[in-house]
């Protein structure tokens, strides 16, 4: 946040220290020209435009002493308006800390709302991810099954149905078919079930 503290207050100490009317009035008006002065000068110097500078885009002006703000705002009511219109804000010792912490305030909600997002596109890729993981388990659960009907019906055909080949092959060993081992049957489990 840029905070400028270079207002003039020259002539605001001569409208304090007048000892008539006519030098309190000339003060004031040269008082109030000084600090409209000094906000057309400060909006001119465009600091939020400054490259590497991430600033808002306006600048607080910093005045001091607490009366000589007041009695420029007293007697000129559109001086707030229009710094502000040049994105000016004038500041003074009781407004200073207030509007600081504003600022902050606000950044730090921006800063949430900047975290909502990224936390609300990553959530975005997880739950599609989540969803693709999903599919692939429910498709490799298909294929599981669609293997162990296919193992069950050739276990059918090779030991376990009517008429199986293992059943017949015994037959040959009962009619005298001389052998040098017997056939041991594989496991009705597919790989890696418990």
């Amino acid at each position: 946040v840029v905070i400028d503290a270079k207002v003039s207050l020259v002539a605001y100490e001569k409208f304090c220290s007048a000892d008539n009317e006519k030098e309190k009035n000339a003060a004031l008006a040269a008082h109030i020209q000084a600090v409209r002065n000094h906000i057309r000068l400060l909006s001119r110097k465009n600091y939020a435009d400054l490259p590497g500078l991430k600033s808002p885009d306006f600048v607080l002006m910093f005045l001091p002493i607490e009366p000589a703000f007041m009695v420029a705002m007293q007697n000129d009511d559109k001086m707030f308006s229009d710094a502000f219109s040049r994105r000016i804000i004038v500041v003074t010792p009781t407004t200073l800390l207030a509007t600081l912490r504003t600022i902050e305030n606000i950044w730090r909600f921006e800063r949430q709302n900047r975290n909502t997002r990224a936390i609300a596109e990553m959530a975005g890729k997880i739950y599609n991810k989540l969803k693709g993981f999903i599919d692939d388990m429910d498709k490799l659960d298909k294929q599981l099954a669609t293997a162990r009907t296919s193992f069950d019906r050739a276990m059918g055909k090779l030991s376990t149905g009517r008429g199986n080949l293992v059943s017949q092959a015994e037959k040959f060993v009962e009619l005298g078919v001389k052998v040098k081992k017997e056939i041991a049957l594989p496991s009705a489990e597919l790989p890696g079930e418990i």
